[in-house]
């Protein structure tokens, strides 16, 4: 008698349970997470098939999954972009972007004031592969024209710097680019697709830390590309070699956070304009940089740039210096002292001593990060709270 029939035994129930597809008519209104590490193929010829790229389907999460395409889609269409490729932290999508776009012998201009991280992988890494960097004012033109007078693959900024909180001309910095054959890439996290789309302004390539203001939950780490199809498939390719693909549930925890992200960004650019104009008159602060201040350099600019507010990030120096930063830091009570920015607590950090700990005095002030700079990111909490909370911390400041 075949046993073609026979119900499986218990431990082979366990084992399979739930891997049988579940019919249904109806879609769930929130998106599933899909943690399978690997995928199964119902026949060979159906895995050639989807190798070769003639059939849609999954492999190894390590080369994408169902959470890591879906996250995708949502990011290329709010950047405008053709294509995204996801990845485990703004890092790995910065460290992907270099290693796949440049080649040994070849040239990259960045901005003097790029977020740290890129720039100490830009001049430790990068250029133990032969690639030449130079480090360029971008706010200065004439010196950008300068530098890409040699040939040059990249030209490199943030659509806001970090912490100094200065506003990059794209349009002129694209066309500049363009004159010389370089790609733009703009780090557009401090700005998010809400505020600033860089495509739009003619970069090449858009990257994020979506760790930040896009997650923007404090509870998942990632990164994304976004741009033409074929530069985005070419980056996708080192991220796979590279290992640099993130989990499917940070995926999933930074979709749903895109759900709130608008009314996120919204909330936060008010408070921090609220927060930066009542700063910028408290007797205990030198100075306050914020690109929504009409005292801010490039104000015009960033009402050019910037649509629906002007970030979630400003900077403010203590006159007391360093000594007056450490009270100040203390006496804190809402205001959390943390390095990160973008979430739905209010964060300080103090860069001095933080992301620029290891630059000398000097080369920290020539990029303007004084001993009392302090970098606030302004959450979702009541802004007459935290109001409340900065004036007794700037007293104890003396």
């Amino acid at each position: 008698m075949s046993d073609a029939h026979t119900e499986p035994n218990a431990t082979t129930l366990c084992v399979q349970a739930g891997l049988e597809p579940t019919p249904s008519v109806t879609e769930p209104l929130a998106p599933p997470i899909w943690p399978a590490a690997a995928f199964a193929y119902p026949d060979l010829e159906t895995m050639e098939a989807i190798l070769a790229g003639e059939q849609p389907g999954f492999v190894y999460a390590r080369y994408g999954a169902p959470n890591h395409v879906q996250l995708e889609r949502a990011l290329a269409r709010l950047e405008g972009g053709e294509a995204a490729v996801v990845t485990a932290s703004g890092m790995s999508a910065i460290a992907a972007t270099l290693f796949a776009l440049t080649s040994p012998g070849q040239r990259v201009v960045a901005d003097i004031a790029v977020y740290r991280g890129t720039q100490l992988l830009l001049a430790h890494d990068l250029a133990r592969f032969g690639v030449t960097v130079e480090f360029v004012d971008c706010g200065d033109h004439a010196a950008v024209e300068r530098a890409l007078a040699s040939p040059a693959r990249l030209l490199w900024v943030d659509t806001l710097t970090n912490p100094t909180l200065r506003v990059r001309d794209l349009p002129r910095l694209a066309e500049l680019a363009r004159a010389a054959g370089a790609l733009l890439v703009v780090d557009n996290t401090f700005a998010t697709p809400i505020h600033c789309r860089p495509l739009a302004w003619g970069a090449t390539l858009v990257v994020h830390s979506t760790t930040k203001l896009i997650g923007g939950h404090h509870d998942a780490s990632g990164g994304v590309v976004i741009g033409a199809v074929d530069l985005v498939e070419s980056i996708r390719r080192q991220v796979i070699r590279f290992g640099g693909r993130g989990g499917a549930f940070d995926a999933w925890l930074i979709q749903r956070g895109l759900a709130t992200l608008p009314l996120r960004a919204a909330r936060s650019s008010a408070s921090a304009l609220d927060l930066a104009t009542r700063l910028a008159s408290h007797p205990a602060v030198r100075r306050v940089s914020y690109p929504g201040l009409a005292d801010h350099p490039e104000h015009e600019l960033a009402r050019q740039l910037l649509a629906g507010g002007f970030g979630a990030v400003l900077a403010f120096e203590l006159a007391g210096g360093e000594p007056a930063v450490r009270r100040f830091l203390r006496a804190l009570r809402l205001v959390r002292f943390a390095e990160t920015l973008g979430g739905t607590v209010t964060t300080v950090v103090h860069p001095a001593t933080t992301s620029h700990r290891a630059l000398a005095p000097g080369e920290r002030h020539a990029l303007g990060i004084a001993d009392g700079l302090l970098r606030l990111s302004v959450g979702l909490e009541d802004p007459a709270d935290l109001w409340r909370d900065l004036v007794q911390a700037l007293a104890a400041a003396g």
